[in-house]
């Protein structure tokens, strides 16, 4: 391969990985972890990410991100796991934009919890 063939091999694979990194990435998310807890609405398991939806007591409807349907389904979180209506406790990263959007590394659910990104739950204290 001539250099100038491998330079553009090299940015369109740059490229590549930017895009992959934004759409899977956490760059949207704050980087200090948060808390809300609320009422399950509703449960969707569509990919790229399943979610749920929870009203929380001051009548803000979020939504949370779960992990990929892979890291849901090691976290043992399906969508049968909760009725809605049950109260839902999630740990994870807010929107920087401040709107009502949530990447969840934990959700708990009656005292059980689910850890989508286990190596990123930080010790409460």
């Amino acid at each position: 391969m001539t250099l100038p063939r491998l330079g553009l091999a090299l940015a369109a694979a740059a490229l590549a990985g930017t895009a992959a990194l934004a759409h899977h990435g956490w760059n949207w998310a704050e980087e200090q972890q948060s808390q809300v807890t609320g009422e399950l609405q509703s449960v969707s398991m569509n990919p790229p990410h399943p979610e749920i939806e929870i009203l929380a007591p001051d009548g803000a409807l979020w939504q949370i991100e779960l992990g990929n349907p892979n890291q849901t389904q090691r976290a043992g979180f399906t969508a049968e796991t909760a009725e809605p209506g049950v109260a839902v406790h999630v740990l994870g990263h807010r929107a920087k934009d401040g709107t009502n959007l949530m990447k969840a590394v934990r959700i708990t659910i009656n005292g059980t919890p689910y850890d989508f990104y286990p190596e990123l739950i930080e010790p409460q204290g």
